[in-house]
């Protein structure tokens, strides 16, 4: 069997696009990284691709700020249209006092940092030409929660932090998983 560098890129283009529409809440793009009859499942969150948008929302969009960082990738090819990959992630969310999906993260009255280690471990499918993600397991390695001062950005000049619409530098760069 023969792995083409093109079918890696693919795949890390898919990991990067999903860790980028979690954090600017470009939920829409969701469609363009899964394949229709994709299922996922991550701690609090599993089912179709579809519910786990809904679910995921209900998690991250309460969250002042998020920030998904991806690792190293190990990618076991069984065949042409199959590559079972295990991918390394760190998540940074900021909970505001009231956080209503305490499930998630608890509550605790104050802005805080509720940090996720853990691992995806996906199938990837090539159909009709395209990789997309059929199944996700998300696993974690480790939670912390720590008490931080300045994580809220309030005190941030206008434009120098993030935007979650199409303010945001990035969008050029996604454009092509937006439509």
């Amino acid at each position: 069997m023969s792995v083409r560098i093109e079918d890696r890129e693919a795949i890390r283009d898919i990991l990067a696009a999903y860790a980028h529409a979690i954090d600017r809440r470009r939920w829409h793009m969701m469609e363009h990284l899964f394949h229709p009859d994709a299922t996922f499942k991550f701690g609090l969150v599993e089912g179709d691709w579809r519910g786990f948008v809904e679910q995921a929302r209900a998690i991250i969009d309460p969250c002042l700020a998020t920030q998904h960082q991806l690792g190293q990738t190990i990618f076991g090819f069984a065949g042409e249209h199959i590559c079972h990959t295990e991918t390394y992630m760190t998540a940074m969310h900021t909970i505001p006092p009231g956080y209503p999906m305490t499930a998630a993260f608890p509550d605790k009255g104050i802005i805080y940092s509720g940090i996720v280690a853990g691992r995806y471990v996906d199938r990837f499918e090539k159909r009709n030409g395209e990789w997309r993600i059929a199944q996700r397991t998300g696993l974690y390695d480790w939670r912390e929660f720590r008490v931080v001062e300045g994580v809220d950005l309030s005190n941030t000049p206008e434009g120098a932090a993030g935007y979650h619409d199409d303010r945001d530098p990035s969008t050029a760069a996604v454009s092509h998983w937006l439509g």
